[in-house]
């Protein structure tokens, strides 16, 4: 990896545009039947908070690329193995979501296909978001160790 902040500001970006095309989505398919609506009312939620986590991750990456050592090999070490270590929790974490949207999916949705829609939802997001922090932990392992 060249360029850690470079490579931050990248992944960040990318998952603004992820939950752009989420809100919308999910706008566009509240249009429709009940579990449609469900499925939207995810995509929209989860557009909203990857929405945030971008923004402030943007935000917080911008200041720190601005300390004095913030280009050594040291501190881009450092701050690589940090937001490895992150994407591996939250790939965890994205099958804990997708094991529960199934569980929503199953239970809820039994009765009521909004909620069978809403467990779909939490599945496609938590598995994009699993594929996401995946791609992107290997790239951070693979440019630490070349």
């Amino acid at each position: 990896m060249d360029d850690f902040w470079t490579f931050n500001r990248q992944l960040t970006q990318r998952l603004l545009w992820w939950s752009g095309f989420s809100v919308v989505a999910g706008a566009v398919m509240g249009l429709y039947g009940r579990f449609w609506q469900g499925v939207g009312s995810q995509f929209i939620g989860w557009g909203v908070v990857d929405a945030a986590i971008a923004l402030f991750g943007g935000w917080s990456a911008r200041r720190k690329a601005e300390l004095p050592d913030a280009h050594t090999a040291a501190r881009q070490t450092g701050e690589a193995a940090n937001l490895e270590q992150l994407l591996w929790i939250n790939a965890g974490l994205d099958i804990l979501y997708m094991l529960g949207g199934r569980w929503l999916m199953v239970q809820r949705g039994q009765k009521d296909e909004r909620w069978r829609g809403m467990g779909w939802g939490i599945i496609v997001q938590g598995a994009f978001l699993l594929w996401f922090d995946l791609v992107h932990a290997l790239l951070l392992r693979r440019g630490r160790q070349g």
